[in-house]
């Protein structure tokens, strides 16, 4: 899968492949990453998403393809001359050095002159905002403190692409919250090209200019942010984004501008009539939990499926609210507060409206 923009490439993936002896770990990846973008790539464990990040670093050599930065071709240059800045997820820091010193090895490796180097890390450490830090070695710090040191790291070198794999992921939810924001606010001050890899949703809708989703080695689509929760290209993409109702296989049916699903053991639900459907195929219907709200005792309409509810899940500002509907197994619907766990306790009968006006169908083969 290829995608492009129209701002000037930072980097240009071209039929990258990754082959570890008979498994393919990156099948054929093409991507333009333009200049100053924030870049996600998303996926399960073993999608591939950090090997590519190795072969763009230049940690693991490509199969076949190829990696241009700035448009140089980089694919067979060793990982040091690349002028890529990386954090690790380990962080990887050095434990006998402190923390300015941490953040001066890679200047010093580049032989620069000591002033500069100073200067430059002093730069680092106030972006950073480790004040105070400079001569405290890295083993005295917190997490959160370690990971503002191998950002500092990465960042000072002045690379031409940051590189981040999972940077975030043994980080408490709260500290993890707080270094999102860093994480923006980074990007933002210094306008790095920058591809990050995590399997955090949520990190990489609040992040991205764009998020690349990959499974099994392969592109699935690559998007905004708000058009990857819309719009998914396929039923991966739908389900490993946010959670999501997916629906059995229907037949989809249109008479002019009515269109209906039917579903075994359901009924006819209405759905929106769409062009890109043919009428008697098979097709998936996938519905947020938003979109899926408690029916009140006598509202009627052909949406309005009864159920028994199977479990509350109170998150403090909502309650997603599980429900067994004959013929559908399963649907969530989310709520705001707690208020449903009184009104409609487990075990206790409920109407759910479906909105299939907000829900994504897709063509099944």
């Amino acid at each position: 899968m290829t995608a492009t923009r129209q701002a000037p490439a930072a980097v240009e993936l071209v039929r990258v492949r990754k082959e570890f002896g008979n498994a393919v770990g990156v099948a054929d990846v093409s991507l333009t990453i333009g200049q100053g973008e924030f870049l996600t790539l998303l996926g399960p464990s073993g999608c591939g998403k950090s090997t590519l990040l190795g072969m763009i670093a230049g940690f693991l050599t490509p199969t076949a393809g190829k990696i241009v930065v700035d448009g140089v071709d980089i694919t067979d240059v060793e990982p040091y001359r690349r002028d890529i800045g990386m954090v690790f997820q380990s962080y990887a820091l050095f434990p006998h050095m402190n923390v300015f010193d941490n953040i001066a090895f890679g200047l010093r490796m580049r032989k620069l002159p000591k002033a500069e180097i100073a200067a430059e890390v002093r730069r680092a450490i106030e972006m950073m905002k480790l004040d105070g830090f400079a001569e405290r070695r890295v083993s005295q710090l917190s997490g959160g403190q370690q990971q503002r040191v191998a950002l500092a790291r990465a960042i000072v070198i002045r690379p031409k692409v940051l590189l981040l794999d999972e940077p975030l992921s043994a980080l408490d939810k709260n500290l993890r919250a707080q270094m999102q924001v860093e994480l923006s606010e980074l990007h933002r001050k210094t306008g790095l090209t920058t591809i990050f890899v995590t399997h955090d949703q949520g990190e990489a809708l609040s992040l991205s200019d764009r998020i690349v989703v990959m499974n099994r080695g392969e592109v699935q689509q690559v998007a905004s942010p708000i058009e990857l929760y819309r719009t998914p290209a396929n039923g991966f993409v739908a389900s490993f984004i946010g959670e999501i109702n997916a629906l059995p296989v229907a037949r989809y049916e249109r008479a002019g501008a009515e269109a209906a699903l039917v579903l075994q053991g359901v009924g006819r639900l209405a759905a929106p009539a769409r062009d890109d459907l043919i009428h008697g195929s098979a097709v998936r219907a996938f519905l947020r939990p938003e979109h899926v709200r408690p029916a009140g005792p006598d509202e009627a309409g052909p949406n309005i499926l009864r159920g028994v509810v199977a479990a509350h899940i109170y998150q403090g500002s909502h309650t997603i609210t599980r429900v067994e509907v004959d013929g559908l197994g399963l649907i969530e619907t989310r709520v705001t507060g707690a208020e449903i766990v009184g009104a409609h306790p487990v075990g206790a009968p409920i109407a759910l409206m479906l909105d299939l006006g907000e829900a994504v169908l897709l063509a099944t083969p």
